[in-house]
């Protein structure tokens, strides 16, 4: 049976190693039972999120794994290419904030501006850039087109600026305790992503694995 459309396979060969393959009459897809290599084995996908998950780097996934790290690496953009962002509901109350970090080096500042919805603490959308209109409109226009009732954001100017606000008066709010789950959705963050901790020697060193690591955070 084949393990991804689980449909029927017949025989197809053998590998370098001898193992005997197979191949799917639906998919076309091929695969063995018995793989050599730890990397080729199908439940590494999901070892590779976990680890991640819990604060592992990319070195450490590799080291308990025993695999490479340009597999771990690769093995990482292939899973967030695959995730895909929620669909937002209407009519819900959300949380905006934006969490610091660097690409490459610390004079490189970087901004991860996401929203939560406020009843369910889920990550609905997020985008990553300088801290600027540009960028964290990408994530207010989603809250806007989903009819929100209420966003909560903090006092940042750029929200409620006198030429162009970003959220409209009547759903912006900045009231006291407003982002208060957010505000620890970040501790989490930087807890669970090593490379988002404060003293730490794990960085991102582009922005495809940051924007990578962060699909398979908040979306896995």
């Amino acid at each position: 049976m084949c393990p991804y459309c689980f449909s029927h396979c017949i025989n197809h060969g053998s590998s370098s190693s001898g193992n005997k393959r197979y191949r799917c009459k639906s998919c076309k897809r091929t695969h063995s039972k018995v793989y050599t290599l730890n990397a080729c084995k199908q439940s590494i996908a999901e070892k590779v999120t976990s680890l991640l998950k819990e604060g592992c780097g990319i070195r450490s996934i590799g080291r308990i794994l025993r695999i490479s790290a340009v597999t771990v690496l690769r093995k990482i953009k292939a899973i967030a290419k695959q995730l895909k962002k929620p669909l937002i509901s209407f009519g819900k109350e959300y949380e905006m904030d934006e969490l610091c970090t660097f690409v490459k080096r610390k004079s490189r500042k970087r901004w991860i501006v996401y929203a939560i919805r406020k009843d369910t603490k889920q990550v609905v959308d997020f985008t990553i850039g300088s801290r600027t209109n540009s960028t964290l409109k990408k994530v207010t226009d989603t809250l806007i087109l989903s009819k929100a009732v209420k966003v909560f954001t903090d006092k940042l100017p750029n929200y409620r600026s006198f030429y162009r606000s970003l959220l409209p008066n009547s759903i912006h709010s900045t009231k006291y305790r407003g982002t208060n789950h957010i505000e620890r959705k970040n501790l989490t963050l930087r807890t669970h992503l090593k490379r988002l901790s404060r003293r730490t020697i794990c960085f991102s060193k582009n922005m495809v694995m940051l924007h990578a690591c962060l699909m398979i955070y908040f979306f896995s």
